[in-house]
């Protein structure tokens, strides 16, 4: 899912380039607090004072912390979900490649950088923040399910794959990416046993694309 880059512009004002780059930074600023402490433990003055301006300026853009983290996760997220469904119309692949880049460029976009910080924040903070992990799983996740499934669907249609309930299937390959990134994060150095993700998330791919091509039993 690689994300080609916007052509550079040239001779932008500095000032103007500053003010309409500010809700982007508060929003990069923001994830990273969020990640590293929690949203219930991040201020707004934090993500100021991270992000280099006074806290008024955050009011400028973001109504309230809420916001700010939904613009975040947008921002953040957004890229790797518009890869994803960009994958499902790719027809020089086949459905068991896509399958593999869909998994692997999540790693390369998501998992592997401080965005992969999101699944742990969220699973700590759900059960008192339940409005916006319930947002994050309509606005981000279930988006990516989609493409996913679609992938699948078009491996059934073209005879790639046999037949199989796609929502099942769907849910069967997010689990070990799911769970991979939960381990590393909460656990890391403390699980000793841990694998190695990428080595991790080939061995699974394996195991789901063989059980795809193979008879019911």
């Amino acid at each position: 899912m690689t994300v080609a880059a916007e052509p550079c512009e040239v001779m932008t004002k500095p000032r103007q380039r500053r003010k309409e780059a500010r809700p982007a930074e508060l929003a990069a600023a923001a994830l990273e607090l969020f990640v590293e402490k929690g949203f219930a433990a991040t201020r707004l003055d934090d993500v100021a004072a991270r992000a280099g301006v006074g806290k008024g300026t955050v009011y400028l853009y973001f109504e309230s912390k809420e916001a700010l983290f939904k613009a975040a996760i947008e921002a953040a997220m957004t890229p790797t979900v518009e890869a994803a469904e960009a994958l499902v119309e790719c027809g020089d692949l086949s459905a068991a490649e896509r399958l593999r880049e869909f998994v692997h460029g999540w790693w390369r976009m998501v998992a592997g950088t401080p965005i992969g910080g999101l699944p742990k924040l969220l699973v700590a903070e759900s059960g008192n923040f339940p409005e916006i992990a319930q947002w994050h799983y309509e606005t981000i996740i279930r988006r990516a399910m989609r493409a996913l499934g679609r992938i699948i669907e078009a491996g059934i249609a073209s005879g790639e794959f046999r037949p199989v309930p796609v929502e099942f299937a769907t849910r069967i390959v997010f689990s070990p990416m799911f769970s991979i990134i939960v381990w590393t994060r909460a656990f890391g150095d403390m699980m000793c046993d841990l694998p190695d993700p990428k080595r991790f998330l080939d061995e699974a791919l394996d195991v789901l694309i063989n059980g795809l091509h193979g008879e019911r039993k």
